[in-house]
């Protein structure tokens, strides 16, 4: 049997982000296969075996890959639209495009959506895809192949819906599904793609949309249907006053009251925004160990709120962060997520104290493994898990005069990526994806765009 050949990363600043948040002014990463083997200060163990690259990190900051909890891949070929609009217009707006997506389109949107993350830091996407209109092809198999292909671990929250206009609620009736056929079809996903080792590349959850673009039905049989396959659950919860107002309405309780009515509280579930969360909101999101994707940019482009992350996180909340769709935050970035994450909390009640940079490095890196379920294996450097970890290079003239490396990253310009690795495999290097051709994804998102425009219109 061959022994197994080490990478080491030498001389460069690391934040593990483990449970003591150790840091080391200058140290080193030693990755054998897919796992970390070592790290610590100073350079590597003299006498490795099989060191097949060395890499003399000086003046970067190696930190876990970044974690993303909440995306709407497909929303990469509606970018720029509406944007004047709150959530609820947005909507409205935007679904009689999304209703005419197909395969050919959601995956050219879920290359550029995964390459725009991949570059900037993300080791781990997922993507909450609910719209599936009749005869628009294998859709969660054209996600699921994207990310394969581009080298990223992922989660494939396979959304539905099964409530449109004729119901009262906001999608087109042609563009949702039935109760059995969205549960037929989340439940065949999970049994084709879900991997539940501890490596495992791609797996799947069970995730109804909204409260307004689903039944009740729905939500019960589909927390029932994860249970029994043994998978997480993620939906959209608290995200606006008018989504507080519709379920007060329409069930005669709040969001929350309303999810755990319905068995949608749990520590295998995670919300994306919870922006309008009172006290016992916050409590009860603690007291089930329910999840939160913090979705800042997507939460002030639609004027959603300020989501409570400081009471969340004092209260025991697991708490990671989202891009959410890229219709409403067009830079489909991440690693931008942790500097907004920290200026918009600020800006709330808790103001300066809100939150530090240490925090919002832990929120887009452990905290989103917390989110996914995935704790025990990334979101810190610790020997044993498995090795997705990002170089971001700090001395430059962006950052060099930044004397602490994680202040530079979180509250300086966007920090160029040197390298990073998925599963101990190189995926980026000095900015550029080495698993696909950015150009030609480029090129192909224009052009799916303009399609699905042209369709839209009735051309």
């Amino acid at each position: 049997m061959a022994a197994a050949q080490r990478i080491v990363i030498e001389n460069c600043s690391i934040a593990t982000v483990d449970a003591s948040d150790t840091e080391y002014a200058s140290g080193h990463v030693v990755i054998v296969g897919n796992r970390i083997e070592s790290l610590g200060a100073g350079r590597a163990p003299e006498g490795l075996e099989n060191v097949v690259r060395r890499i003399d990190a000086t003046g970067h900051l190696v930190t876990p890959g970044l974690v993303n909890t909440h995306h709407h891949f497909y929303q990469w070929i509606t970018r720029g639209l509406a944007t004047d609009h709150n959530l609820f217009n947005w909507l409205v707006a935007l679904y009689p495009t999304w209703a005419r997506i197909d395969e050919p389109m959601v995956r050219s949107a879920a290359q550029g959506s995964l390459a725009m993350m991949a570059r900037g830091g993300v080791t781990t996407a997922m993507d909450h895809h609910y719209v599936y209109p009749q005869g628009s092809g294998d859709l969660s198999g054209a996600i699921i192949g994207a990310a394969r292909d581009m080298g990223v671990r992922f989660t494939l929250a396979r959304g539905s819906m099964d409530r449109s206009e004729k119901d009262g609620g906001l999608p087109p009736d042609f563009a949702v599904e039935t109760l059995e056929g969205a549960l037929a079809g989340t439940e065949e996903t999970v049994k084709q793609h879900h991997d539940s080792s501890f490596d495992a590349m791609t797996q799947i959850a069970v995730a109804p949309c909204s409260p307004f673009s689903i039944s009740t039905e729905l939500l019960k049989q589909g927390a029932e249907l994860a249970r029994r396959l043994g998978v997480r659950m993620h939906t959209h919860g608290s995200e606006t006053v008018e989504e507080e107002k519709f379920c007060h309405e329409l069930f005669g309780m709040g969001p929350t009251d309303y999810f755990e009515s319905t068995g949608w509280l749990g520590e295998d579930v995670w919300m994306a925004h919870c922006v309008h969360m009172n006290d016992s909101d916050i409590a009860a999101f603690a007291r089930t160990k329910t999840g939160v994707a913090h979705c800042p940019s997507s939460n002030a482009r639609l004027a959603a709120g300020i989501a409570r992350v400081p009471d969340m996180l004092a209260a025991g909340v697991p708490v990671g962060l989202g891009v959410d769709g890229t219709a409403s935050n067009e830079s489909g970035e991440l690693h931008t997520e942790l500097r907004n994450a920290l200026l918009i909390n600020r800006l709330g009640a808790h103001r300066e104290a809100a939150l530090n940079a240490r925090q919002a490095l832990r929120l887009g890196t452990f905290g989103g493994a917390q989110v996914l379920g995935r704790a025990a294996e990334i979101g810190s450097l610790e020997p044993g898990k498995l090795a997705d970890l990002v170089l971001w290079k700090l001395d430059t003239l962006a950052h060099a005069s930044i004397a602490d490396p994680v202040t530079a990253l979180v509250f300086g310009a966007a920090a160029p990526v040197t390298a990073s690795f998925v599963n101990g495999r190189q995926i980026v290097e000095d900015g550029r994806l080495l698993t696909a051709d950015e150009d030609a994804i480029a090129r192909a998102t224009r052009e799916q765009a303009q399609r699905l425009a042209r369709i839209a219109a009735g051309q």
